[in-house]
């Protein structure tokens, strides 16, 4: 009976030990269950970050902090694959025992890269990383200082020189959507989280790794293929504005000069902390959206004919006729000096005086003429009856008298100021209007969607009297009057352009100074552009 009960007992025992084998099984399967889901909802959240992150030094080194969490691994390294698939060039390299954290937001590794192939052109499989980096496996070593196959030199002199121990170590390829490898991850020293030991690498350390290298290498990718395009785009807008400044050797350099006044006028406004601009910052996209704008502020040019683009005199149009006028005043010297009997005056003495005083007078009218002809300086009422009455003159060709000056060479000779008639000057003016037609017309992003408005807008004036649209007041963004006021100081100050010499700092900004008064440039933003000198930099390289 008693064997019985103890045998009863004796199983009730067996069964309740039993149980609590289960339950402890199901508890550390529930546990490890958590665990997993835990990660993964880790991971997913991780790789939306990923996603999420813009600034490229802050991805890098995103990659690396979230990947030492994972694994609690105590170092970290993030190689990136060079353009030329040669090399891998250190981004990011942190260790937590020696407080070290470089790259990404602190600037380039200046560790030479490592090679991925010797000098025979052989792989370098001596080197972890480079062997990862060709051949795409993943690397898991217990302990680097009795690991077989790969040379940790390096790894062991930086353990000499500070004191540290590397031991476990876990390395990865980082595979974008082709499947190209564009980096390489190193984690280093593996912690046990309860004491604190290096470790291995768990298996499943490994495949989380895996999968945040597969998330990381796709935000890496999608990262550099933005600012890529973001490149390219900027890159061809110079071309383009280049090609622009090209097409006539004196503008030459015009929209590259007015694109770094604009941006050094905007730095500034972020600099500031006082009067109307001291609560206005640029934001690096609006920045940019500026830059673009002022780069493309003349495209329009591009439409615009290169005879008066190039029109450097009143009478130049295939070349400057001005040459002709001098050649038929030249033929009425000849008359003059010519005068035998057809004179009714009585002695020679009389009429050789009275021709070399005539002479003179054709001389000094041609000089005044070729004088008017380069377009400097105002032309009044006065010098305008003056050229009406020197046309007047008649000379002979060819049997037949003709008038010294033809109804088009006068109209242009009493254009008032600079060398452009009405019409070539509305063909100049008409620039603008097709900048922003060309412009509206390209699917820029949403965070450039300003750019033909604030382009096209650098001739309007405060007081609605500019072009193309007439804007006025605060129809202007404070963008379009930025590029307005660096597009003026530099055509005041250009020592290139053919109708004019370019104004000393002084004139051009006593010019401004009355510009603003008449309400043409915004005049606070003209304050503040000579309290805080934005021209300094600019007239010390480019003013002589």
């Amino acid at each position: 009976m008693s064997t019985n009960n103890e045998n009863h007992y004796g199983g009730i025992t067996d069964n309740n030990q039993n149980n609590r084998f289960l339950i402890n099984r199901l508890n550390a399967v529930q546990q490890l269950s958590e665990l997993q889901l835990d990660q993964i909802k880790r991971l997913t959240r991780i790789g939306t970050a990923l996603s999420a992150e813009k600034k490229l030094d802050r991805l890098l080194e995103m990659i690396v902090d979230e990947a030492r969490k994972f694994t609690n691994a105590d170092a970290g390294t993030l190689y990136i694959m060079s353009d030329d698939e040669k090399e891998l060039h250190f981004a990011i390299v942190q260790n937590s025992s020696l407080a070290v954290r470089m790259g990404g937001s602190g600037g380039k590794i200046a560790w030479p890269p490592v090679r991925l192939r010797n000098s025979d052109g052989s792989p370098n499989n001596a080197n972890v990383s480079a062997y990862v980096a060709v051949s795409g496996e993943t690397i898991n070593i217990a302990d680097v200082y009795h690991a077989r196959g790969f040379n940790f030199a390096g790894t062991k002199k930086f353990d000499r020189s500070t004191g540290y121990r590397s031991k476990s170590m876990l390395v990865v390829p980082l595979r974008n959507h082709e499947n190209d490898i564009i980096g390489v991850l190193q984690l280093l020293n593996a912690l046990d989280p309860k004491t604190g030991e290096v470790i291995k690498f768990s298996p499943e350390y490994q495949e989380m790794i895996l999968s945040l290298a597969s998330q990381a290498a796709v935000a890496l990718s999608n990262n550099r293929l933005i600012h890529d395009l973001e490149n390219l785009l900027e890159s061809f807008i110079r071309t383009i504005a280049t090609a622009i400044d090209e097409k006539s050797p004196y503008t030459g350099g015009h929209v590259r000069r007015v694109a770094e006044l604009t941006m050094t006028m905007a730095h500034k406004i972020n600099d500031i902390n006082y009067g109307k601009f001291a609560d206005i910052k640029f934001s690096d996209d609006q920045l940019r959206e500026l830059r673009l704008a002022a780069w493309l502020h003349d495209v329009g040019k591009i439409t615009t004919p290169e005879y008066v683009v190039d029109k450097a005199t009143k009478l130049e149009s295939v070349y400057d006729r001005i040459h002709d006028v001098k050649t038929r005043i030249g033929l009425i010297q000849k008359d003059y000096a010519t005068v035998e009997g057809k004179d009714k005056r009585k002695d020679k003495t009389t009429k050789d005086k009275d021709a070399a005083y005539a002479i003179k007078v054709l001389e000094e009218e041609y000089q005044f003429l070729s004088e008017v002809n380069k377009g400097g300086e105002f032309l009044d009422d006065e010098k305008i009856a003056r050229i009406k009455k020197i046309a007047g003159r008649n000379y002979v060709l060819e049997g037949k008298t003709r008038q010294l000056l033809s109804d088009e060479e006068v109209y242009n000779l009493c254009i008032r100021r600079g060398t452009l008639n009405e019409e070539e000057r509305s063909i100049i003016n008409n620039h603008a209007l097709v900048s922003h037609k060309m412009l509206s017309q390209l699917p820029f992003p949403k965070k450039m969607r300003n750019v033909a408005s604030y382009a096209a807008a650098h001739h309007e004036k405060i007081d609605g009297t500019g072009y193309p649209l007439g804007l006025k007041g605060d129809e202007l963004s404070l963008q379009s009057r930025i590029i307005a006021i660096a597009d003026v100081f530099e055509a005041l100050t250009a020592c290139d352009r053919p109708y004019k010499k370019g104004k000393s700092l002084s004139e051009a900004l006593k010019i401004m100074e009355k510009m603003a008064k008449d309400n043409h440039i915004d005049a606070e933003l003209y304050a503040f552009f000579v309290k805080e000198k934005v021209y300094a930099g600019y007239v010390l390289e480019e003013i002589r």
